[in-house]
Formats: C-alpha cells, sequence, structure tokens
C-alpha cells in the first residue's frame, strides 16, 4: 500500500530578476497514512515551500509529487482545487475566518465549494465543532471567541470535508503558551481518532506533540526521526476532549 504522501526528489525554484532561488533542493519524503509529524527548520529552510507543494498550492519544478498515489504534477488547475477542497485540511496561524459569519457558516464554506446541499452542510458543520468542543457556539462569530474557540473553529473547518490530511502552519503562533498547549492536546485527540498530521513549526515545544520530526536545512531534509511519546500515549481520549474549550 503507497503512502499517502511521496515526495521523491523535489525541487522548488523561484526567479527573482536575474537570480534563481533554490527553496527545495531535491527533497524527499514519505508519510503514511495516520502519522503524525512535525516539520521543522530555520527560517529559509524550505518549510513552508514544502508545505505548499504538499497542500497542492503550488507544484515542484522537478520531481514527483504523489497525493494518494496520484501524481499532482499531472493534474490541472480544477483537478487541484477539487484535491485541495476534498483531500486537504488546512489549519493558518492567523485562523482566516469569515468575521461577519458565525461559526457554523465559517466551518460550512468548504462545503458549499463542494456543492453539498444545504441540511448536509449544516449537519456535517455541527458535526464537525462538536467534534472540537463547540458543539455549543453554533451561532458566535469569531469576535465573540477567545483565540483559542478562534482556532478550534479554523481546525473544525478544516475537518468538515473529511480530508485525508490535515495540515497545519505555526497553528499556536498566536497562542499564549496555555492556549497553544490546549490545542496541541486537540490535534493529539485527531491523531487518536485516525487522522494524518503535518505541523509545520519553529517551536520545539510544540513539535514534541508529534511522533515524526522532520527537520529541513537548504531545502533538504536533513533529519528525520521517529519519536516515542509514552507520556502522550497513556492518555485516554476522555481525558484528552475533557477540558472546557479555550
Amino acid at each position: 500500500m503507497p503512502s499517502v504522501i511521496e515526495i521523491d526528489d523535489v525541487w522548488k525554484t523561484y526567479s527573482m530578476g536575474t537570480q534563481e532561488v533554490h527553496a527545495l533542493r531535491g527533497c524527499s519524503l514519505d508519510v503514511d497514512e495516520g502519522e503524525y509529524v512535525a516539520i521543522m527548520g530555520p527560517s529559509g529552510s524550505g518549510k513552508s515551500t514544502l508545505m505548499n507543494v504538499v497542500g497542492c498550492l503550488d507544484v515542484p519544478t522537478r520531481g514527483t509529487y504523489r497525493l494518494g498515489g496520484r501524481d499532482v504534477g499531472r493534474l490541472s488547475d480544477d483537478e487541484l482545487a477539487e484535491v485541495r477542497n476534498r483531500q486537504i485540511g488546512f489549519v493558518f496561524q492567523t485562523f482566516n475566518l469569515l468575521p461577519r459569519q458565525d461559526c457554523l457558516q465559517n466551518v460550512e464554506l468548504p462545503l458549499v465549494y463542494a456543492g453539498v446541499g444545504r441540511q448536509e452542510r449544516r449537519e456535517r458543520a455541527a458535526e464537525a465543532l462538536t467534534q472540537v468542543g463547540l458543539g455549543d457556539r453554533l451561532d458566535h462569530k469569531p469576535n465573540e471567541l477567545s483565540g483559542g474557540q478562534r482556532q478550534r473553529v479554523a481546525v473544525a473547518r478544516a475537518l468538515v470535508n473529511r480530508p485525508a490530511i490535515l495540515l497545519a502552519d505555526e497553528p499556536t503562533g498566536n497562542l499564549d503558551s496555555a492556549t497553544s498547549d490546549e490545542i496541541m492536546r486537540l490535534f493529539e485527540l485527531l491523531y487518536r481518532r485516525g487522522n494524518t498530521l503535518l505541523v509545520v513549526t519553529h517551536e520545539d515545544d510544540i513539535a514534541e506533540h508529534a511522533r515524526r520530526v522532520v527537520r529541513l536545512r537548504d531545502g533538504v531534509v536533513e533529519t528525520d526521526v521517529a519519536v516515542d511519546r509514552p507520556a502522550l500515549a497513556e492518555l485516554g481520549e476522555a481525558e484528552l476532549s475533557a477540558a472546557e474549550p479555550v
């Protein structure tokens, strides 16, 4: 069975005037279904470019990227848009919520683009919000929520299409340490439920939650280490989900 993500000798080159900048320089990485991977590296290491390639927001200059066995480089723009909407869930540092829409409407948005009917959209959005502990805040708008709650809405929106992969780019960058810990406990719960997680972070304490840490330098994988997390493994789902949403 192939990995859900297969990146083989991928290069990404940008033209900056008369110069070429190699953001990725023959990067290779495989991720299996259900893995929890942290992507780390210094500024300019290529981690954001790698995330954009994995998320089908950008395509390699050369090399091969297969997502679920499909060669992404051979997909049309419309096919790429469908992959982004149906197979990948995105969580951003800045939440990217619509301020005039309530939680339910924000989470419904990917389903609108997917052509899902109104009743099913509402049911699935409510289910996703309940999954992240916000089932009692469906009609709240972003300005009525704390930072942690807004990020939970963003996670619910990423999950509502039941994607193969959840990509999180510095998901705790705008949160205080206590709220960051709550969001990472939520990610732990999602991992336990079988989601495939890739988290880009520059913070060691965030990467410590993952089961595998990949470090990039100068556009290539420098180290790729599987990490045992016995303390987290002892936590039960009830304990992980019991905390009052922040």
